[in-house]
């Protein structure tokens, strides 16, 4: 493709349940839509090079998922158990006008978005995804690898009540700091992205929470996460393996040199993903949507058909 497609945000859909999503997107509406989720700590601007590109040919869209930016931003833990929000893309795909789309996800949207195959298998036609690990080999690692669950530590830090005001301190300092798993943020992190992603940090929050409380909420609301000193690793003799196979085709996507999630997440997939491609990329750390735009932009492309 020659050209990139044209971006338009500042967008909004307001959903049945309450929630308002904001949105960009490129391409015409009525094309067939890919939808792109992002993760933590981020918000639509991640896939800036998606929607050029796959607008030219799609209805691209990029929302913010709730908590993050200028979507709806609750308080409350309980507003982002992950059923919520799975009900806000099922219900977002709908308020397009759309029953049926390519799924594109990384990180906590890859989360939410495995998720989504499992339970609602006719809405997705396709899923990609970026560096986030299948629900039940997640749990798995976390409860019976020590090396996954010393990788994972931070998930009990982002549990803890006042971790907003360390990560908001000095401009974002530490928050920044999570985009390189180190002290200084990642090359790609500079002049006109790192405004764009202050300014999304700084939106306020619901009540008068802190901007960052509903992003950090996806932590303490979620089920997956290492034990806690002295505290026993879950029991998942209760999971049914058969209730998290995807019955979609799918492409992973996993930077091999990821910090927090390690290329044994990927060991078993095919168990529960029978439509899996997977594509390793060995020197792409868990940024490497960033990193690497125009390969990421190209294996999406290849599993279009």
């Amino acid at each position: 493709m020659s050209t990139s497609a044209v971006i338009h945000h500042l967008q909004y859909a307001s959903l049945p349940n309450g929630t308002r999503l904001h949105y960009a997107s490129a391409g015409q509406r009525g094309k067939p839509l890919m939808l792109f989720v992002h993760g933590f700590p981020e918000f639509w601007y991640a896939w800036e090079a998606q929607l050029a590109e796959f607008g030219q040919t799609h209805f691209a869209v990029a929302p913010d998922l709730r908590g993050f930016n200028l979507s709806s931003k609750p308080a409350t833990v309980e507003a982002y158990k992950p059923r919520h929000l799975v009900e806000d893309l099922v219900q977002f795909i709908a308020a397009l006008g759309y029953d049926r789309c390519v799924v594109v996800a990384h990180d906590w949207g890859g989360a939410v978005c495995w998720n989504l195959a499992i339970q609602y298998p006719a809405l997705v036609q396709q899923l990609v995804i970026v560096n986030a690990p299948h629900p039940y080999l997640f749990a798995r690692a976390l409860a019976e690898d020590p090396q996954q669950q010393a990788a994972s530590a931070y998930m009990n830090w982002l549990r803890k009540p006042g971790c907003e005001e360390v990560l908001a301190a000095d401009h974002y300092a530490k928050l920044a700091a999570l985009l390189s798993g180190g002290d200084a943020p990642p090359e790609w992190f500079t002049g006109e992205t790192r405004d764009k992603y202050l300014a999304a940090w700084s939106q306020p929050g619901e009540g008068g929470s802190h901007p960052l409380t509903g992003s950090v909420n996806y932590y303490r609301a979620s089920p997956l996460h290492p034990p806690a000193p002295g505290e026993p690793p879950p029991d998942l003799s209760r999971l049914d393996p058969e209730a998290f196979v995807v019955r979609v085709p799918t492409l992973v996507i996993w930077g091999e040199n990821d910090r927090a999630l390690p290329k044994s997440l990927v060991d078993g997939l095919d168990r529960f993903v029978p439509q899996l491609r997977l594509e390793r990329i060995p020197e792409g750390t868990h940024w490497v949507v960033h990193e690497q735009p125009e390969r990421i932009n190209r294996l999406i492309r290849s599993a279009l058909g």
